[in-house]
């Protein structure tokens, strides 16, 4: 059987020669050559509606008589139903607040599915006063790049029961500053890059046969540890390039900097601040370093610096990650990361359509591993758990 790209191929090929009928019916043979799941897998490699192909299919049983060319017209360009979307423009955005709590799967793949079923998705958007059926919410979510997946087993242990409960409560916080002008940024330190002639994953435009040639093996003596904070409001990053160890103090140190590079300016009136962090690393909800330091920032700012830690094991719903580090990855793959300024020149020239920009920095900072911070000045910490998981959510205040 043919995939998924070979048939998109084909249709591509033939397209420009095919009115509005023809197309149906090149779909709804195609997808009978292939039996069971064939009207789905042509409707996503075509982009022709389940519905236009099911018509189609209909029409193949048919006998066509000698008039059938003359008398069917060709629809001129612009005729037809509108879409859905065009005739109901808070469609989709609907759709999506209805989404994005309980979005699942890994957000850098284009694919995204949801655990909603249609149904229950349409009966929601019909209590909104949007006069959806199943079948018309089933093709918004494949032209959103949704779909249906089945479990993989890939974790041991059992999730944490209020995990998605957490989603929602950072989803309703991050609102909340957003819609109160007050900035709230999502931070995480992306994995360490070797500096060096080493290979680097991915693939880039050559002269044929010319590959850009790299060490053999890569044991790098030096890696740098890109941190970055996102602001979710704006849709601007910001990364610092720590050449030493990515420890809490470096983590608030980036926050640091972005604040006073872009953050102040941006936000003049601000007196909040809302982070959301994953639950490990030089970020995590146990680091009591990671406390302190933020402490003396919020004393530096007078900010009440709000933190909302992802659950153990769900580092890849942290927005940081699929808005602003997979870009990253995409502009520098196949490059050799020869030098710190390599590094933090690749970082500031990624850009997206929808307008991403990443100043970067180098920290040459020290930063030593190993520090302890004791029950004083950890009990001088103003912090002020919230009562929905204070492990995970709690607010800093400035001692001033």
């Amino acid at each position: 059987m043919a995939s998924e790209a070979e048939i998109k191929q084909r249709f591509s090929q033939l397209e420009p020669w095919l009115d509005e009928r023809a197309r149906r019916l090149w779909a709804a043979a195609e997808s009978a050559a292939h039996g069971r799941g064939g009207i789905s897998l042509v409707a996503r490699a075509c982009g022709v509606s389940r519905r236009a192909i099911a018509v189609g299919l209909a029409e193949l049983k048919k006998k066509p008589d000698g008039s059938l060319r003359t008398r069917l017209p060709i629809r001129q360009k612009g005729g037809g139903r509108k879409k859905a979307s065009l005739k109901d423009p808070s469609l989709l955005g609907d759709l999506e607040k209805l989404l994005e709590p309980v979005t699942r799967g890994d957000p850098q793949s284009p694919l995204r599915w949801t655990c909603k079923s249609v149904r229950n998705l349409a009966a929601e958007l019909r209590a909104r006063g949007h006069p959806v059926s199943h079948v018309l919410v089933a093709e918004l979510l494949h032209e959103q790049k949704y779909s249906l997946q089945a479990n993989q087993k890939t974790k041991e242990g059992s999730q944490h029961p209020d995990r998605n409960a957490q989603f929602e409560h950072i989803n309703a916080k991050a609102t909340e500053f957003l819609k109160g002008g007050q900035p709230a940024i999502s931070v995480d330190t992306k994995k360490k890059e070797q500096v060096g002639e080493y290979k680097n994953g991915g693939r880039e435009w050559r002269p044929k046969g010319q590959p850009e040639p790299v060490e053999v093996h890569d044991f790098a003596k030096q890696k740098d540890a890109p941190y970055g904070v996102y602001d979710l409001g704006r849709n601007v990053g910001w990364v610092s390039v720590g050449t030493d160890n990515d420890t809490s103090a470096f983590a608030v140190e980036s926050i640091r900097r972005w604040w006073k590079m872009m953050g102040q300016e941006a936000y003049p009136g601000a007196r909040q601040l809302l982070i959301t962090a994953d639950s490990g690393g030089s970020n995590g909800s146990r680091r009591r370093l990671w406390k302190l330091e933020l402490q003396k920032l919020a004393d530096e700012t007078g900010l009440e610096i709000s933190v909302c830690h992802f659950p153990p094991g769900t580092s890849k719903w942290n927005k940081i990650e699929h808005r602003l580090f997979s870009f990253i990855t995409k502009n520098w793959r196949g490059k050799p990361l020869v030098s710190h300024e390599v590094i933090v020149n690749l970082i500031a020239a990624t850009t997206t359509k929808t307008g991403l920009r990443v100043p970067s920095q180098l920290d040459t900072g020290k930063y030593p591993t190993g520090i302890k911070v004791g029950k004083p000045e950890s009990d001088a910490i103003d912090m002020r758990p919230d009562p929905f998981h204070g492990e995970w959510n709690y607010t800093i205040m400035p001692r001033s």
